[in-house]
């Protein structure tokens, strides 16, 4: 269901180099929440480092939409970079196994297989 590498590459770089893959795969990043600082802000303890890339192809998502509007629920992807016990990883869930949970339209496993299939090859171009 989940699909994680890691990396020898620094929080911050791998977070760059994600965002470059993004965009060289033809997705845009629509927002990136910085989990690990939203949480300090909020004087919690944490130690490690989180963000959550929102991630989209606007011809793909339309797709989706179309068949069924309540799949927005399930948009954008979520690609994260994080740190867990001093190692740096980049993860994502699956989106064929998620929207295959959701909905068995074949149209839609299409969509979720191609989406799949550049979401995994950015967490590798950015590992």
């Amino acid at each position: 269901m989940y699909y994680i590498v890691e990396t020898s590459k620094s929080f911050n770089q791998a977070s760059a180099d994600l965002e470059s893959a993004v965009k060289h795969l033809g997705f845009g990043v629509l927002h990136v929440h910085d989990l690990g600082a939203t949480l300090r802000g909020k004087g919690i303890v944490f130690s490690e480092e989180c963000k959550v890339f929102e991630v989209c192809n606007p011809a793909q998502a339309a797709k989706v939409l179309s068949t069924d509007m309540r799949l927005n629920m399930a948009l954008p992807c979520r690609i994260s970079v994080y740190t867990e016990q001093g190692k740096t990883k980049i993860g994502l869930i699956k989106p064929m196994q998620m929207l295959s949970a959701l909905s068995q339209d074949a149209a839609l496993v299409e969509v979720a297989k191609e989406v799949e299939e550049k979401t995994i090859q950015m967490v590798d171009e950015a590992k």
